[in-house]
């Protein structure tokens, strides 16, 4: 699972039968991939992994209500990948996930290590969701739901094949975007970007749906929503169609063991590369929000260990302390 090419032509991801791929990799994860990596964790537990409970610092959500001014902008953090961010005037909500569990079932699926930052009901009016992907820890039916319901006016933007997932759901408004394509919705511009990952809800759908980031122009703002992907020659493109951004939201975490999630969650010091390329080097100003990590305990390696990885990696790449935002649980940051 290498990267193949540094470039790929417009539409590579398609399958010419239906169906998408990575257009970077040389094959894609298999299933016997993910049995080998569960079967040596068995016989052989990680040698990092915590032997207690680690309890993860939480704040108290210092967002505006119901909107922001216009010139600032906030992030909140829930935990996992969901974003409470206040461009302006202009409430955005990312892969929104508040169960107790990520899998199809409340009983079935890794279960919440960390409980969200705020309640579900403390959200400000939402006028913009952005989903990335499928996967049942970005995709969360009762949350899906329980959104949809409280806030019917939202517009959802996520990408190609999963907005019958969202209407059946109770969502009334989403919009299906291809990587590069791009939609105004709550007066803000959003644009599909690539990512590395897959798809997939059970496993006779597996690579159906697309999988992708998200770009968005909020008037002088610009937020860059990565979503779940490897490291690929995507965020150099990203950068060079899009960036800089004044806020990245990066994953940090769910990285370990390297051979079976390299190619589909990078690791800390991947992210902060990326963040460079993405933001083509020093950018001013520009910010990078850990994410994807502490929430769910998905991989092997410590679930406290994403932050001190990502503080290690940016300090070695020379930027300003301050621009690196590893926000507790419901802790707020303005800019």
């Amino acid at each position: 699972m290498t990267i193949a090419e540094p470039s790929a032509p417009p539409r590579a991801h398609h399958l010419p039968g239906g169906g998408f791929r990575n257009p970077w990799l040389d094959r894609e994860s298999r299933f016997r991939d993910f049995l080998r990596w569960r079967a040596e964790s068995v016989k052989s537990p990680p040698p990092r992994a915590p032997r207690r409970p680690v309890a993860l610092p939480r704040a108290e959500p210092a967002f505006s209500r119901p909107r922001a001014p216009a010139d600032a902008i906030s992030v909140t953090w829930i935990g996992h990948s969901t974003m409470l961010v206040q461009a302006g005037a202009v409430n955005i909500l990312t892969d929104p996930i508040w169960s107790a569990a990520a899998g199809p079932m409340s009983w079935l699926g890794p279960r919440r290590y960390t409980a969200p930052g705020m309640p579900i009901d403390a959200l400000p009016p939402i006028d913009l969701v952005l989903l990335s992907h499928d996967h049942y820890d970005h995709l969360d039916d009762v949350s899906v739901r329980r959104i949809a319901a409280a806030h019917p006016g939202a517009h959802w933007v996520t990408s190609l094949g999963v907005a019958p997932l969202l209407r059946a759901r109770g969502v009334q408004r989403a919009t299906e975007l291809d990587w590069w394509d791009s939609i105004e919705a709550a007066g803000v511009r959003v644009t599909g970007t690539p990512a590395q990952h897959f798809s997939g809800r059970t496993p006779f759908d597996r690579m159906r749906r697309l999988w992708s980031g998200f770009a968005v122009e909020a008037g002088a703002h610009s937020i860059y929503f990565v979503g779940d992907s490897g490291y690929s020659p995507g965020f150099a493109e990203v950068g060079r169609r899009l960036g800089p951004f004044d806020i990245t939201l990066m994953p940090i975490g769910a990285y370990e063991p390297r051979w079976f999630m390299a190619p589909m969650h990078i690791d800390p010091a991947d992210a902060v590369r990326a963040f460079g390329e993405v933001n083509r080097g020093l950018a001013p100003g520009a910010v990078m929000v850990g994410m994807h990590w502490g929430t769910f305990r998905l991989t092997d390696e410590p679930v406290d260990e994403p932050p001190a990885l990502a503080r290690r990696a940016w300090e070695g790449s020379g930027r300003r302390a301050e621009d690196l935002w590893i926000l507790p649980h419901g802790g707020t940051r303005w800019r």
